[in-house]
């Protein structure tokens, strides 16, 4: 099996959350490189590499966006759009990890484009079998596509 360096971008608000994906996906057995940003606005900057993440070194293309969608400043639902609007990013894998079981926001998150729609379970334990879970058919799995530019576009 060929181990692989996946950069994940994680979008989360929730402190508690943050903590625990990022114990998650920072385990020793698996090799990726995790951004994060806590909110919809700091999430498309990173995207768009506009303002503090206008460094193409500082923020490179994620190979997988794990996104949460109640933020604050722009929805998550929002920041889906934008990225499946918008060719450089179109490709990337989006996750919606969310508290959320409304059937409204389910149906456009997949109308958005969203590859995937997780709920955030109640217990830890559950949360992190399902992240670990997300990881490993995103990361090891599913063949992620490959474009120029060291993975992704621009």
């Amino acid at each position: 099996m060929v181990i692989k360096n996946t950069k994940i971008l994680l979008v989360e608000d929730n402190r508690d959350h943050l903590e625990m994906i990022q114990m998650v996906l920072s385990n020793e057995k698996l090799v990726n490189t995790i951004y994060s940003v806590t909110n919809g606005e700091e999430a498309l900057d990173y995207l768009f590499r506009h303002g503090a993440y206008a460094d193409k070194a500082q923020s490179p293309r994620p190979s997988l966006i794990l996104l949460d969608i109640k933020l604050p400043r722009i929805s998550g639902l929002e920041v889906l759009r934008q990225i499946k609007s918008d060719a450089r990013l179109k490709s990337i894998p989006v996750v919606l990890l969310t508290t959320s079981t409304e059937k409204n926001e389910i149906i456009q998150g997949y109308e958005y484009g969203a590859n995937s729609y997780v709920i955030k379970p109640l217990r830890f334990e559950e949360l992190m079998y399902r992240v670990e879970t997300i990881y490993n058919y995103w990361t090891m799995t599913n063949q992620l596509p490959v474009i120029e530019n060291n993975g992704y576009p621009g």
